[in-house]
């Protein structure tokens, strides 16, 4: 007796730590009894952490093998195509630009007349002559520098007539458009282009003055609309020479 009954009470407690009627248990031999730190307690080796869940339910781990897709992997787009560039007009090319035309004569002029160094004589003894106030830039919104310059028209006596001639850029080539005539011994002192309008000073004179005289300075602003030059405003100041 005293040697059985400690054998029967060892049987007894594996039994109920075993679970004896309860149905089969896994013992060691099949699935090795891990604590809470993930400890084989047979083998005594750790047992590495299910990895965690993703943050969103929705993702899915990054395919290594798949193309990055971020902007710094894709290629740069290629630049759009510029358009050319219309070289600007300058004053000089004007010394051999025309005058007039059959749509938008010069003065009385219907035909063209081909300046040469910035002169031409007619036959009749009316001279023309390009002065040196002159102004480039755009004019009709079309991105192109456009000009103004000032002319002096003789007609062989006493009269010398100003105007302003206006010229549209055409593939960076002088193309007549229109003149405004300022008057009878009335000298363009400057000539501007900004906003698409041109600003002109020049000299004239008063009502009560005679036509040797100037006693006003004027500055007018036109706007250029096909062949057709529109005063927009004008301001006169008092003038001393």
């Amino acid at each position: 007796m005293r040697r059985t009954l400690p054998i029967a009470t060892a049987l007894t407690l594996l039994c109920l730590s075993a679970g004896c009627g309860n149905g089969p248990t896994a013992t060691s031999a099949d699935a090795p009894s891990t604590g809470a730190a993930g400890v084989d307690a047979s083998a005594g080796t750790q047992i590495p952490d299910a990895p965690a869940s993703p943050a969103t339910g929705d993702e899915s781990p990054a395919d290594p093998a798949a193309p990055s897709t971020t902007a710094a992997a894709r290629p740069a787009a290629p630049p759009a195509p510029r358009a050319p560039k219309v070289p600007a007009l300058t004053c000089a090319q004007l010394s051999g630009a025309d005058l007039g035309s059959p749509t938008a004569p010069f003065y009385d002029h219907t035909d063209h007349i081909p300046l040469t160094d910035g002169v031409w004589n007619g036959e009749d003894g009316t001279g023309v002559e390009l002065r040196k106030p002159c102004a480039v830039g755009d004019l009709d919104g079309d991105k192109a520098a456009d000009a103004a310059r000032a002319v002096l028209v003789r007609t062989g006596g006493t009269g010398q007539f100003w105007s302003v001639v206006f010229w549209r850029d055409t593939g960076g080539k002088p193309t007549y458009r229109a003149v405004v005539d300022l008057g009878d011994r009335t000298p363009v002192t400057s000539v501007a282009i900004a906003g698409q309008k041109a600003t002109v000073v020049w000299l004239t004179r008063s009502a009560d003055a005679s036509m040797a005289e100037l006693n006003v300075r004027r500055t007018t602003v036109y706007k250029l609309t096909g062949n057709t030059v529109t005063e927009v405003s004008h301001a006169d100041a008092p003038y001393a020479p």
